[in-house]
């Protein structure tokens, strides 16, 4: 007798194709590229040596004192989490001057984005962002079944009056990256406010400010201030300026019926230990900071002005990535640059097929770039 006959299973004739078992809506959505891993790059091409400019990770590694409480919280592993993140939202209370039960923690931005549309979303609405843009707005909205338009951008920026103009009764989320990754570009106060005086009370903006840490200048409508909108919530992470991209964490700050629901869409357990620890240290090293945010604006000012002698036309950023136009079909700039042990994102996911974007690293990085960059062009 058949093995499965023994088990009591009939096996069936013919074998099911699994693309009938998957939901249509997952068949049809592009997964994220994201950044190829150092490690890879350095098996695929022989290197002793590559540097990784790709994902706007912080070049000076993890704050010493985030590491220091990694290291002394490693023991506990045998436990879980505090699944309420009680002393991460205590500090971030006190520092933003926000309630505790207006922040949700989240695995990164990414699982955030995840919890605001599933929490908010109704089968029959839809979701407003702009092309070239966070890919993961829509990425995320097409694996939830949700309807996502995409209103393109204007000279690289938001279009935040096309924006404003498509969002019908049915808009249920507008997803506004500001700064914006992949362009670098921000919105101003000015049109932001202008922004939210006509869009709909019943409509949810979300500002996912990852890059906000960066920012130098003036007129940047950091917005804490419109939470007093009861249908704005904003998006932060510890994977940038905080150097903690590892440990995959970030929070969300909404009012508080909001931030309430969301809570009940959160997965428990969602964010690791060693990365409650590390962000409350983080949160601490206002010296790293400091350190950060001036490595970058002077390695910036490095970068322009070697690209500048190059002739090459990019997008002025405030953020600690730059989007150059290469003149070349960006993906085979991109896998030449490989070959030299360098690693940067080619722009074709995004639409813009003549780009790359790369991270502002260290002198030694930025100058690595510069050499191979002017070997392949």
């Amino acid at each position: 007798m058949h093995v499965y006959e023994d088990l009591g299973f009939i096996p069936c004739g013919r074998m099911m194709k699994p693309d009938s078992l998957v939901r249509k809506n997952i068949l049809k959505s592009d997964p994220y590229v994201a950044g190829k891993p150092i490690q890879e790059t350095k098996r695929e091409f022989g290197l002793k040596e590559v540097f990784k400019l790709a994902s706007n990770e912080n070049p000076l590694g993890p704050s010493p004192k985030a590491l220091s409480a990694i290291s002394r919280a490693l023991c506990g592993l045998n436990r879980y989490p505090d699944s309420r993140g009680y002393l991460l939202k205590k500090e971030l209370a006190a520092q933003l001057g926000v309630g505790s039960d207006s922040i949700v923690l989240g695995n990164g931005s990414d699982e955030l984005i995840d919890v605001v549309i599933k929490t908010f979303v109704e089968d029959d609405e839809f979701i407003l962002t702009s092309e070239s843009t966070f890919l993961e707005y829509a990425i995320i909205g097409q694996v939830n079944n949700r309807k996502v338009k995409r209103i393109p951008l204007c000279g690289f920026r938001y279009d935040l009056k096309a924006i404003a103009a498509a969002a019908t009764a049915k808009c249920k989320l507008i997803f506004i990256a500001n700064p914006n990754n992949p362009t670098g570009t921000y919105v101003s106060r000015k049109e932001v406010e202008a922004f939210l005086r006509i869009i709909s009370k019943n409509t949810i903006v979300v500002f996912d400010e990852a890059y906000d840490t960066f920012i130098d200048v003036d007129d940047y409508p950091h917005s804490l201030r419109y939470l007093k909108n009861k249908n704005v919530i904003i998006l932060k992470t510890f994977s940038k300026a905080f150097g903690l991209a590892g440990l995959r964490i970030g929070y969300a700050l909404a009012d508080k019926a909001l931030a309430k629901y969301m809570e009940r869409v959160r997965q428990p357990f969602n964010v690791n230990s060693l990365a409650l620890v590390a962000a409350v240290a983080a949160l601490d090293d206002r010296a790293y900071l400091k350190r950060s945010r001036k490595a970058n604006h002077s390695e910036k000012k490095f970068l322009y002005a070697q690209l500048k002698r190059m002739g090459l036309d990019f997008v002025p950023s405030v953020t600690n990535f730059i989007l150059l136009n290469t003149g070349k079909n960006g993906v085979k700039v991109f896998r030449a640059l490989l070959k030299f042990g360098v690693i940067v994102r080619d722009m074709q996911q995004y639409g813009l097929n003549d780009y790359i974007r790369v991270t502002i690293g260290k002198r030694r990085e930025n100058e690595k770039f510069i050499k191979a960059l002017k070997k392949v062009l």
